[in-house]
């Protein structure tokens, strides 16, 4: 892992259970270096951001290096959340990836539009969605160089040690 030494937080906001334990899954197959949360909605979502409603006491909870996003949710929808993020001068460098089960032109269109870091159509099978995990992980926490209030603080974890909530 180049070196790093600390876990780096992926919060994701999904509403369909499957969904979320397929990707919590999968990243702890991939043994990198994540600490995944979880959000169910939009709202959700921006109340961990922002630490506020149920989330108010949770300050100690990592900063995200890296969102992933369904596009489909209640309350607030991946689109109006995306938008949210990415007008926030506080949030707006966080990388935002799609993943959803839409493969529509425009929708894929409309989310590049407000900002999104990448879409990604969810796979259908569990080996290929493990795939796609360690190559989001490799891509976002190695390859590139992201500003240093994204990758957050140190978290205290080992290399190759998953942390899933």
């Amino acid at each position: 892992m180049n070196g790093r030494e600390t876990n780096v937080t992926i919060l994701m906001a999904d509403d369909d259970e499957d969904d979320r334990m397929l990707v919590r899954e999968a990243l702890a197959e991939s043994q990198l270096p994540i600490e995944l949360y979880i959000v169910t909605n939009g709202e959700d979502l921006m109340d961990y951001l922002y630490h506020r409603g149920r989330y108010a006491s949770d300050s100690d909870k990592p900063h995200p290096g890296l969102i992933l996003l369904d596009l489909n949710m209640p309350k607030k929808d991946g689109f109006e959340a995306l938008k949210e993020i990415k007008t926030d001068p506080q949030l707006r460098r966080i990388p935002v990836i799609i993943l959803s089960t839409s493969s529509t032109e425009e929708d894929v269109y409309n989310t590049y539009d407000l900002g999104a870091n990448s879409f990604i159509i969810k796979p259908v099978t569990f080996a290929s969605l493990v795939e796609v995990m360690k190559t989001v992980g490799k891509y976002w926490f190695e390859t590139v160089k992201l500003p240093t209030e994204v990758m957050g603080d140190e978290y205290g974890q080992q290399p190759h040690q998953s942390s899933v909530r």
